[in-house]
C-alpha cells in the first residue's frame, strides 16, 4: 500500500485548467492515474482523444462535454465514461469554478488533431 497525503499532489495548469495529479506511475501507481480537474469560468474545451477510456465524476460547478460531437451538461455528482479514441471535449461556460476526478488506465495516451500520441505529465 501506498499511502499519498494531499500535499503531494503534483500541480499542472493549462491556461484555465488545473490538474492535480494525485496518483500515477510517478506516485507508485501501476494500473490507473487519478487527478483532480479544475476548470475556470469561461474556459473552452480542447478537441482530443484518448487511447484508453476515461472516466470523469463531477464534484461541483458545471460543465458541457462534447462526446463524439454529441453535447452533455454535467453537473456535480454526474459521471462521463469517454471510451478510447473517440472526440471529446470539457469546457466551462458558467460563472463558477467545475471540478471533477479523473481515472486514466497508466499507458493511456492523448491525441490532439493530428499530433502525435502523448502521455499527458498528470497521467504519467
Amino acid at each position: 500500500m501506498t499511502y499519498l497525503p494531499a500535499a503531494t499532489a503534483t500541480r499542472h495548469e493549462l491556461p484555465g485548467v488545473v490538474f492535480m495529479a494525485l496518483a500515477s506511475p510517478q506516485k507508485g501507481s501501476t494500473a490507473n492515474s487519478v487527478w483532480r480537474l479544475m476548470i475556470a469560468p469561461g474556459t473552452p474545451g480542447t478537441a482530443h482523444q484518448l487511447t484508453k477510456e476515461e472516466i470523469i465524476v463531477a464534484i461541483s460547478g458545471e460543465a458541457s462535454a462534447t462526446i463524439n460531437g454529441k453535447r452533455h451538461d454535467v453537473r456535480a455528482g454526474d459521471t462521463l465514461i469517454i471510451p478510447a479514441l473517440t472526440d471529446f471535449s470539457l469546457s466551462n461556460e458558467g460563472q463558477e469554478f467545475f471540478e471533477a476526478m479523473a481515472i486514466f488506465p497508466v499507458g493511456g495516451q492523448a491525441i490532439i488533431g493530428d499530433g502525435p500520441a502523448f502521455t499527458p505529465p498528470w497521467a504519467a
